[in-house]
């Protein structure tokens, strides 16, 4: 049975990461070609429909750490796979007044090329039992430059968009009185949010430089 178990969960996984692979190199694509062609202003409306797919797949990794089926702590995943999808549907979905800043470009560009990496270097891994030594090395260390990069556009896309939050009033927001006694303020939530990146952010990368270093320390000895 556990054997059973076993298969069905590498066949699952290796579906998983090769099609989210496929959906993040259409992303990469999509956006550097608009970029070389149309400039920055009409990346998000090339990349929109694939960009939603492929980063709404994430949800499935928080399922993936609680259920055990990898062993990523949730701790770790969460907030980043909540930040990624707050900035996609509750930022540049929500208000298109954002969507033609350079930081999406800067953003997606990130995001794509850390998720073409790693969805490949798993989806190997899961398929053949073992990646490549430098895809190893590309998984650990092109984060160094590329998290700063993304989390710098994550918290920049949400600063520029707060005017618009704001404007939106109610739009976004529950007043009271209601039936079930309870508010909600979408701008306040959004400077929460940025809030939580300051001890967030860091928290992340230096979780993954511990990973990093554990990474390729085994990789030398094997």
């Amino acid at each position: 049975m556990a054997g059973m178990f076993s298969a069905v969960r590498r066949i699952y996984l290796t579906v998983y990461n090769w099609t989210l692979f496929f959906g993040w190199i259409q992303v990469f694509y999509l956006a550097v070609s608009t970029l070389w062609n149309s400039g920055h202003e009409s990346v998000y409306a090339a990349v929109e429909k694939p960009l939603i797919l492929a980063q709404s797949a994430a949800l499935l990794e928080i399922l993936h750490s609680l259920a055990g089926i990898v062993r990523s702590p949730v701790t770790a995943t969460l907030p980043q796979v909540a930040s990624r999808l707050y900035v996609t549907w509750g930022i540049l979905y929500s208000f298109p007044e954002i969507r033609t800043h350079f930081f999406v470009s800067s953003l997606v560009i990130s995001w794509s090329i850390t998720e073409i990496i790693r969805y490949s270097f798993f989806g190997l891994k899961e398929a053949f039992g073992s990646a490549p030594s430098w895809l190893l090395w590309l998984r650990y260390s092109t984060f160094l430059m590329l998290y700063p990069t993304g989390i710098t556009s994550e918290v920049g896309l949400i600063y520029y968009a707060l005017p618009y939050l704001k404007e939106s009033g109610d739009k976004f927001s529950i007043r009271m009185p209601n039936r079930w006694n309870f508010s909600f303020d979408y701008y306040c939530n959004a400077v929460l949010v940025l809030g939580f990146y300051v001890p967030g952010s860091p928290h992340l990368y230096g979780y993954m430089l511990e990973q990093r270093k554990k990474a390729l320390a085994k990789a030398k000895t094997a």
